[in-house]
């Protein structure tokens, strides 16, 4: 069966480069992103296409364009157009033609792209009139009743109409069966409870949706980690795994916060320090 991959673009954002890079000092990370004036550094909101067969699966969808107007300038959402579905009828799709979205997440800067953009006096409403939506159990627990810490990463609008659209898997474990042959899941806790990150086949090797596990490339340095990440050691731990295994593999990994890079491959330098290699800024089309 015929698969193709493809980098979607959605809304981008800015936001405060200390909190994207934990603790690692300013002097560390203005390395790799400048900040702007407001000392916010440019983020993409990527999405990646899987066109498999017949089927269309779009892997998260961005944090869309559903904020007012403040609070889009709160967090630093950049356009009010919803860029998503531009970029999906740039490949000649429509989100009606959608048949599953896989959410690593609940967090609004993942899944926001739900949502239609913002109109005064009126709620968003669900897009992806007959998509599958699929979430993991510890994931949609915590979207369902979050900490106090978190508790503004969420949005309870979504979560009904998702549960409401009676089209929400609620998936447990790494098999991917809902998605069929060729993909499976891996979870992750370090940046919230039960991240789901898919592993796509690719003849020339697997291809590991990343989400905020390593949102771009500066975070495939084993000790960085964000500030929004609730359990910063253990997700190092996860990190350290994931990479380990990709590097014998041949695997690469998609990138959904990089502004520049899209995909890239992993190696381990002389010193022990996994790096990003073989960097795509953008990709039309990856084909099996």
């Amino acid at each position: 069966m015929p698969r193709s991959l493809t980098a979607i673009l959605g809304n981008s954002q800015r936001l405060d480069g200390g909190s994207m890079f934990g603790n690692a000092p300013r002097v560390v990370w203005e390395r790799w992103i400048q900040p702007d004036e407001r000392h916010r550094i440019p983020l993409a909101c990527r999405a990646l296409l899987v066109r498999d067969g017949d089927r269309n699966l779009l892997f998260e969808a961005g944090i869309g364009a559903f904020f007012e107007p403040d609070l889009a300038d709160r967090y630093g959402v950049m356009e009010s157009e919803h860029v998503l579905l531009a970029s999906l009828e740039a490949v000649g799709l429509g989100h009606e033609d959608i048949d599953v979205v896989v959410l690593s997440h609940l967090h609004f800067d993942h899944a926001g792209g739900l949502l239609e953009a913002w109109q005064p006096d009126t709620e968003p409403q669900l897009l992806f009139p007959r998509a599958q939506f699929v979430v993991g159990k510890a994931a949609w627990a915590r979207a369902r009743s979050p900490h106090p810490r978190d508790r503004a990463s969420f949005l309870p609008g979504l979560n009904s109409q998702l549960q409401a659209s009676g089209r929400l898997h609620v998936v447990e474990g790494t098999d991917a069966g809902v998605l069929g042959e060729g993909f499976r899941f891996h979870l992750s806790d370090g940046h919230t409870p039960g991240l789901l990150l898919t592993e796509i086949d690719m003849p020339d090797g697997p291809v590991v949706f990343a989400g905020d596990l390593v949102p771009g490339t500066p975070w495939v340095h084993l000790p960085i980690t964000m500030g929004y990440d609730r359990f910063p050691e253990r997700l190092i731990d996860e990190k350290q795994a994931l990479l380990s295994d990709l590097t014998a593999r041949g695997g690469r990994l998609f990138y959904t916060h990089d502004a520049e890079v899209a995909l890239s491959g992993v190696s381990v330098d002389g010193r022990g320090r996994f790096r990003p290699v073989d960097p795509l800024s953008t990709f039309a089309e990856l084909t099996a």
